[in-house]
């Protein structure tokens, strides 16, 4: 399962399309058919998570010449299959502080905002499990 933070134009769309997107935490193995949580980068307008869906398509980003360290970066378009009723962003995550703790919400905040760049990350099943309750 994999989550993204990410500018999102429209959080009630019934697709997103990101363009090369910074991949971190596994987020480079994301594929068509994983399912994918959206969150509405705070940094960007947005208000945190606002949907879960389908990857419809995922394409590595070719790496720019003349740069020797790039992160992976890859574009995707994601089917909408829910969308939130309870609110969770940076605020509801930020409290979590305690990165060993091996709570779901912590797992969160060190993957999506510990830094402030958008992002798609690996998550693991337990945090899938706690996002998935927000639906």
């Amino acid at each position: 399962m994999f989550a993204i933070k990410a500018e999102v134009g429209d959080p009630w769309a019934k697709s997103f399309s990101f363009t090369a997107q910074k991949t971190m935490y596994g987020g480079k193995q994301i594929a068509e058919g994983d399912t994918v949580f959206v969150f509405a980068s705070e940094n960007d307008g947005g208000q945190g998570l606002c949907a879960r869906g389908i990857v419809i398509s995922a394409e590595a980003t070719a790496k720019r010449c003349g740069i020797a360290r790039q992160t992976p970066r890859v574009s995707l378009i994601i089917r909408c299959t829910a969308l939130v009723k309870r609110r969770l962003g940076r605020s509801e995550l930020k409290p979590l502080k305690e990165w060993n703790d091996e709570r779901p919400g912590t797992e969160l905040n060190f993957k999506l905002y510990r830094q402030a760049t958008n992002k798609v990350v690996g998550i693991s099943d337990k945090a899938a499990a706690f996002l998935d309750s927000h639906f």
